[in-house]
């Protein structure tokens, strides 16, 4: 009997495969942001890079990463220690892709003086940032911590300048080797121990000097690290207790002499998500490494690491937000139900417009931000709001992904919720930016810290958005009962979820009402500022969703 004849079905009424899209022509929110925030002239290096990270290749490439984690090798088959990490062939094209892209460097241009930045660097940056994260989040774990942590060696320009050449190169070299031996290098971090957690200064990790000690110079770390992120890097900034405090230290894989470091991994973290990252728990058995900064001035010099990280897990959420909203405006404008397509029916059409608030929302936030890093050290206004609005940002943008990721889950219906699906990685990934960097609480806190240390900043900052709200009176009421909130710090502490939630909705809500469509920013303001938090998406009143859907949907030629 011929094959025809013994087919089954016929496969109807399903969308076709989100991919080979441009991941920055098709998004009008980060067209338009990347140009509002002083990155206009990266617009067609934008768009190259839009066309790879959206590519059916690449995003084949994050699913073999994630298919096949990263496997520890402790020992080898002598029984010596080799402590090396394994990846799959498609980790390291996708950290090919992002290295080429400059991710992992290009918010700093290096010169005879150090390191500075140039105009629009960060949002430029921030922009490829975001489209990496669709690609594939994970291997952005290395990209960022490599970034960060430029600003965080100038603290000891002898050390900087050892790495800083290895660092800024474009290129991806996986080779276990001394940085002399290789083109590329990459940073990771270590900080969090099993007692301390979050409080970094519970840290029992012991520092020895060989010498004489003191900034630039060499000792011996005795503990261990309940998380190492990404231990398959060349070095490490880490934490740990010199005889004068907590102290900052640049740890390498290898020693000056070619010698491997003694990092002896224990075990890599089996993780809910982020599947292809590796994350480990290490032994430091007298390994060697160098300070960074005064003595008992750790955390104050790792800040500066941390501080970008933070800005990266709200960009890369912003990133996975749009991934699952775009996803599910796609499948909904294939799929039919009770004879209509699903983008055509009222519910469905609520549920999407108010998921491409959030996504627009989390889109002004970010790159508002990235500007302000790209002129906090020229602009003590910018500086301020880099102070204040990162742990601000960071808490309501992680935070808003996981529940977005959930309703496009549910848009899919069963396609959402199969592994070979496009959103259960996402699913399963968006939790962890709220976790990395200090969870929502630390983030709260140190918002609060900000009220206590700087409170006529602050007061003058609500004032001027206050005054600058177009006479928008929700978003006038809204300023002005943030600075009678504010203006006694000491008893808020228990309030700050809400209150910080009120922060970046009104920040956010300004920001709409002065760059996007009014049916954006109408449906946001009357939607968000109404005070009390949200728990479900699907429910405007008044709203056109109609424009706001066209607006967020993927634009593809």
């Amino acid at each position: 009997m011929p094959l025809a004849e013994l087919q089954t079905h016929e496969v109807l009424n399903q969308s076709l495969p989100f991919q080979d899209v441009n991941l920055f022509t098709s998004d009008n929110a980060l067209c338009d942001a990347v140009s509002r925030e002083g990155a206009g002239a990266a617009t067609q290096e934008l768009t190259a890079f839009g066309e790879t990270a959206g590519s059916g290749h690449a995003l084949r490439l994050g699913r073999l990463a994630n298919d096949h984690p990263p496997i520890l090798h402790s020992f080898n088959n002598k029984g010596f220690r080799v402590d090396t990490v394994e990846f799959h062939p498609a980790w390291h094209e996708l950290m090919a892709i992002s290295t080429r892209q400059g991710l992992h460097n290009s918010a700093w241009q290096a010169g005879d003086g150090g390191i500075a930045q140039t105009s629009g660097a960060n949002v430029g940056r921030c922009a490829g940032f975001y489209m990496a994260a669709q690609m594939e989040h994970g291997h952005c774990c290395p990209v960022t911590m490599t970034n960060a942590v430029i600003p965080a060696l100038a603290h000891q320009p002898d050390l900087s300048s050892q790495w800083l050449g290895k660092i800024m190169v474009n290129d991806y070299d996986p080779s276990f080797a001394p940085r002399d031996d290789k083109r590329a290098v990459l940073f990771g971090m270590g900080m969090t121990e099993k007692q301390g957690g979050t409080d970094v200064r519970a840290n029992t990790t012991r520092a020895t000097s060989v010498n004489a000690g003191g900034p630039g110079q060499e000792y011996l770390l005795t503990g261990h690290k309940w998380f190492l992120s990404a231990p398959m890097c060349d070095a490490f900034l880490v934490l740990a207790q010199a005889p004068g405090g907590l102290s900052c230290f640049l740890l390498p894989r290898f020693l000056p002499d070619g010698s491997q470091n003694p990092l002896q991994l224990q075990r890599l973290k089996d993780k809910l998500g982020n599947k292809s990252n590796a994350s480990s728990e290490v032994e430091f058995a007298g390994a060697h490494a160098w300070m960074i900064g005064e003595e008992g001035r750790g955390v104050n010099v790792i800040i500066e690491m941390v501080t970008r990280t933070r800005l990266d897990c709200a960009v890369a959420s912003a990133g996975m937000m749009r991934w699952a909203l775009a996803n599910a405006i796609h499948h909904t404008q294939y799929r039919t139900v009770f004879q209509r397509k699903l983008i055509d029916q009222p519910l469905m059409r609520q549920v999407l417009a108010d998921l491409a608030l959030d996504h627009e929302a989390a889109v002004a936030l970010v790159f508002r931000l990235a500007r302000a890093f790209d002129r906090r050290d020229e602009d003590p206004g910018e500086a301020f709001f880099a102070r204040l609005m990162t742990p601000a940002i960071k808490y309501w943008v992680c935070k808003a992904l996981p529940n977005l990721a959930y309703e496009a889950v549910e848009c899919l219906g069963g396609n959402g919720y199969v592994e070979d699906g496009p959103l259960a990685r996402v699913f399963r990934e968006a939790p962890l930016n709220a976790i990395w960097e200090g969870s929502g609480n630390v983030m709260c806190l140190d918002i609060l810290r900000v009220a206590s240390k700087q409170p006529e900043e602050l007061q003058a900052f609500l004032h001027q958005l206050e005054q600058d709200s177009g006479g928008e009176p929700r978003l006038v009421g809204l300023f002005t009962r943030l600075r009678d909130r504010f203006a006694n710090p000491s008893g808020i502490e228990a309030d700050m979820r809400y209150i910080v939630e009120q922060l970046v909705y009104a920040i956010a809500g300004y920001l709409l009402v002065k760059n996007a469509p009014p049916a954006v920013s109408d449906a946001f303001i009357v939607s968000r500022l109404k005070g009390g938090f949200r728990h479900t998406h699907g429910s405007l009143r008044g709203a056109n969703v109609g424009e706001i859907i066209e607006r967020a949907a993927p634009q593809v030629s």
